[in-house]
């Protein structure tokens, strides 16, 4: 990538110029593409993380200053995002950890294999929107923000057993969701064994 002024397009781009967010967009690509897959520890992901970098490119077009580098700038630009999906997908990893934790540990491997599918396949945001807002305040915070239950409490405005006990009902909401998948899952398998016998 070469390191030319692009403030002219930037600030077109910050305009709302679509052509201008084309031009960046074709020039700068191939470096974005190759930093994120170097980063990333998920090669899967790389798409998803360009999306990622260009809308906040788009966002922060205006914050840019002639005096930097471009590619410097740029580059940060991309690490951010790439921290910032990392964040995300342990979040993830530790909710469905903690879930994980909670459920009877009578199981078996199958059960286990199948919940460790479903929770590859998560999409987190829907199975939070299910939640009260109350119990979702708190598994919001505490994973995704990083609040520990005392800084939860302070924040809230509510004593600590009681972001306790909406943190340990979330959980078991979050519980009976998984179980839920699961059995549809064991139910279309049963009867897709038993259609195809």
């Amino acid at each position: 990538m070469k390191n030319i002024d692009r403030s002219p397009w930037l600030i077109r781009m910050s305009q709302g110029d679509k052509e201008a967010f084309r031009m960046v967009y074709e020039e700068t690509r191939d470096h974005a593409y190759r930093l994120i897959y170097y980063l990333t520890s998920s090669k899967e992901d790389a798409p998803d993380i360009m999306s990622e970098v260009y809308i906040e490119l788009l966002k922060s077009a205006g914050n840019y200053r002639p005096e930097q580098s471009f590619k410097a700038w740029f580059n940060g630009l991309i690490v951010r995002q790439v921290r910032n999906w990392n964040r995300k997908s342990w979040r993830l990893y530790r909710i469905v950890e903690k879930v994980k934790l909670m459920t009877d540990t009578s199981h078996d491997r199958a059960s286990e294999a199948q919940f460790s599918a479903i929770s590859d396949q998560l999409e987190l945001y829907p199975i939070l929107r299910k939640l009260p807002l109350k119990t979702r305040e708190v598994i919001v915070l505490r994973y995704y923000q990083d609040c520990s239950l005392e800084e939860i409490a302070a924040l809230l405005n509510i004593p600590l057993g009681t972001v306790k006990s909406r943190h340990h009902h979330a959980l078991k909401q979050l519980r009976r969701y998984f179980e839920q998948i699961q059995g549809r899952k064991e139910q279309n398998d049963y009867v897709y064994r038993e259609a195809t016998k």
